[in-house]
């Protein structure tokens, strides 16, 4: 019980450090996004990608279900974003720390309007986070990296 708190807690203060979502940028390219993952990197996600992945929202959409084989982390960001900048060095580390039990996803929430809209991103960054089992939790903000891995560790159940 004390964990869940604890977690809650991590979520809720991390929403001072934001930024409103806006801006122009382009769609990133389809790649091999598994072996990206598979190898210890943040693999870039359209739409399309994401529905493949992670969960079909439009087949869907009244109810979650993960399509991961692993726990999961997808990033949504800006270019344009400073608090964005800092969280994205952090993911490549966790990445590779991580490798093999863990993939890591970045969303362009100004190429991927639309699937921005699916979770109500109005502030960047943005960090979903998906068990392997269960529904998946939100947080916004920047964090520093100690309090992600205490998200890894209590809430993904990753050692």
């Amino acid at each position: 019980m004390k964990k869940a708190i604890l977690i809650l807690a991590l979520f809720a203060f991390i929403g001072g450090s934001a930024c409103s979502s806006n801006g122009n940028d382009k769609n990133p390219g389809d790649s091999d996004v598994q072996q990206q993952t598979s190898a210890g990197n943040v693999a870039q996600l359209g739409g399309g990608q994401f529905r493949q992945y992670i969960w079909d929202y439009k087949a869907s959409p009244a109810s979650w279900s993960y399509k991961g084989d692993m726990p999961a982390i997808v990033d949504f960001y800006a270019d344009w974003c400073v608090p964005c900048r800092r969280v994205a060095p952090i993911m490549s580390e966790l990445a590779r720390e991580y490798q093999g039990k863990i993939r890591i996803y970045r969303v362009n929430t100004d190429a991927e309007k639309e699937l921005s809209g699916v979770f109500n991103i109005s502030s960047i960054p943005a960090v979903l986070f998906i068990p392997a089992s269960g529904k998946p939790e939100m947080a916004v903000g920047a964090m520093p990296k100690d309090s992600y891995l205490q998200v890894i560790h209590d809430y993904l159940k990753i050692k």
